[in-house]
């Protein structure tokens, strides 16, 4: 069995977790740089990390925009 899908191989996001990429936009942005680029409640009023994730699982729109914003932060790779 092959632990790496196919259509995962070029998958940035492939193991990393919802918790792993808020923690680390959060220590590059604070929560009041997030609540700037990505204007939700969670992260602009009374912000945690366990009420973010809560409110992020629950929320695709508001996930897809914290996984385009981790992968904007992601120093660019030379597949060369």
């Amino acid at each position: 069995m092959n632990p790496c899908p196919s259509n995962q191989i070029n998958n940035p996001l492939h193991g990393i977790t919802l918790a792993t990429m808020l923690s680390q936009l959060i220590e590059r942005y604070g929560y009041l740089g997030l609540a700037a680029r990505i204007p939700v409640r969670c992260f602009s009023h009374e912000p945690s990390l366990a009420s973010s994730l809560k409110f992020l699982r629950k929320t695709p729109w508001a996930r897809a925009k914290v996984e385009s914003l981790y992968l904007a932060t992601l120093p660019i790779q030379d597949h060369s």
